[in-house]
C-alpha cells in the first residue's frame, strides 16, 4: 500500500516537473522574442512602422517610395515585423457610439477568490460588451473597460454578467469623453532610441 503511494507521489511530482519546465520555456521563449524585437528594429523599420501606423491603408508602393526602397523590400520588412509580433494585424475600427454603445465604462473588479484571475479572464472574454481586461498594480484584483448601450444596460451587465464570476466587489468609473485616443508615436520612440544611443556612446 505504501509502495503504491510512493509512486503515485513520485508520478505527481514528475508531472509537476514537467508543468514548470514548459512554463519556464514558454516565459523564456516570449522575453527571447521580446529582446530580438528591441535588438533587430532599425531605422527602415521604424520609418515603415511610423507610415503603417498612421494609415493602415496606406499601400506598400506609397511606404516603399517614402523609404526609398522597393515594394518588395517592404513586404519582406512588414513580414519580419509581423513575426516578431511587433505588428499584431490591421484592422477596422468602430466607433461604439456610432452604433448606439454611448457608455463607456472603466471597472476595478475585487475577486472572492483572486487565485481564479485566470478563470474569471476566460469568462470575461465570453462578454463581447468587455472589451480590455488588465492586471494592474494597486487593490484591484483586475481593471476592464465596458460599452454599454446605456446606464441601465451597464447595470445589467454587472448584475446579470460581472457578479456571477465571483466578484466581492467593483468600483466603476463612466468616461465622458475620450480626449485622446491614439497608438504609440513611433516619432517620439525614435527621438528616445536616439537619447540612448547617445548616452551609451557617452560612456564608452
Amino acid at each position: 500500500m505504501w509502495s503504491k503511494r510512493k509512486n503515485n507521489i513520485n508520478l505527481l511530482f514528475f508531472y509537476l516537473e514537467k508543468l514548470l519546465l514548459l512554463n519556464f520555456c514558454a516565459i523564456f521563449a516570449s522575453k527571447l522574442t521580446e529582446d530580438m524585437a528591441k535588438q533587430i528594429l532599425d531605422s527602415l523599420d521604424r520609418q515603415i512602422l511610423k507610415l503603417i501606423s498612421q494609415d493602415a491603408r496606406i499601400p506598400f508602393l506609397e511606404v516603399a517610395r517614402a523609404c526609398n526602397v522597393s515594394g518588395a523590400a517592404i513586404h519582406q520588412r512588414v513580414a519580419k515585423l509581423s513575426n516578431l509580433g511587433i505588428i499584431k494585424g490591421s484592422q477596422f475600427i468602430i466607433d461604439p457610439e456610432k452604433i448606439g454603445y454611448e457608455t463607456c465604462a472603466y471597472m476595478g473588479l475585487y475577486l472572492k477568490e483572486p487565485e481564479k484571475f485566470d478563470q474569471v479572464v476566460e469568462e470575461l472574454k465570453k462578454i463581447p460588451e468587455v472589451v480590455e481586461c488588465h492586471y494592474t498594480t494597486g487593490s484591484f484584483d483586475m481593471f476592464i473597460k465596458i460599452y454599454a448601450i446605456n446606464n441601465h444596460h451597464l447595470l445589467e451587465i454587472i448584475h446579470d454578467k460581472l457578479q456571477p464570476l465571483g466578484l466581492s466587489r467593483s468600483e466603476t468609473i463612466i468616461s465622458f469623453n475620450a480626449s485622446i485616443n491614439r497608438q504609440l508615436s513611433m516619432a517620439d520612440i525614435q527621438r528616445f532610441d536616439d537619447i540612448v544611443e547617445e548616452e551609451a556612446t557617452e560612456e564608452e
